[in-house]
């Protein structure tokens, strides 16, 4: 490949990782301040460029908050998809549980700024919409775990169930992402406690056999 080539590769790798340290710096600043006090000022000192640079890339807060929600809620969808089997769906209860909120317990404390863009009040109408989408692919597939380990019930119960866990599992992450360390191991302790409490009644604790 001649040198000419090149130039078009090494700009567009520049490019890249300068988009990805703007969305880095983005996050930070969302998780310090929240979405309503941020600005691109803010964001670009904290990337360490200057307000011209950021504006090659993005044209405004907007314009990053949904490329950084975009990029977080892809990375979701993966690591949702490898829990929503039916694999899992068998465990015991106590395992299920384990296995299906752990990754996600764990997402959120590695990228807390995709909640604070969510509960920002005036966060973009693109990012309120995603998420949107996100939330309903996550409870399609709780009702289908249910699905798979209880077949029996109906489809509004299966719809009920997996409605009320996903909410208590929600309000129980907010709780959890309040704390650190020690504190917060406590708090996904109760949560899972609580969903145990709740689901074993309809679904069973022991392992589910294959048919």
């Amino acid at each position: 490949m001649s040198e000419a080539d090149e130039r078009p590769r090494r700009r567009q790798a520049r490019g890249e990782r300068r988009v990805a340290q703007l969305l880095h710096a983005a996050a930070s600043v969302f998780c310090a301040v929240g979405y309503t006090a941020s600005s691109t000022n803010a964001i670009a000192r904290e990337a360490g460029v200057s307000p011209g640079t950021l504006y090659q890339f993005f044209p405004n807060k907007e314009a990053i908050a949904v490329e950084l929600s975009a990029q977080l809620i892809k990375e979701m969808e993966a690591a949702h998809g490898r829990v929503f089997t039916s694999e899992i769906a068998r465990l015991p209860l106590d395992r299920l549980i384990d296995e299906v909120t752990d990754p996600f317990i764990e997402f959120n404390t590695a990228n807390p700024a995709l909640l604070a863009l969510i509960k920002g009040p005036d966060a973009p109408g693109r990012v309120t919409d995603d998420h949107g989408v996100l939330h309903d692919s996550l409870l399609e597939g709780v009702t289908e775990l249910l699905a798979v380990r209880k077949p029996s019930l109906s489809r509004m119960e299966r719809a009920l169930i997996a409605e009320v866990s996903f909410a208590m599992f929600k309000t129980g992450l907010n709780l959890v992402m309040q704390h650190e360390d020690g504190e917060k191991d406590v708090y996904v302790r109760e949560l899972k406690t609580m969903l145990h409490r709740y689901l074993a009644p309809y679904v069973g604790i022991g392992a589910v056999p294959a048919p």
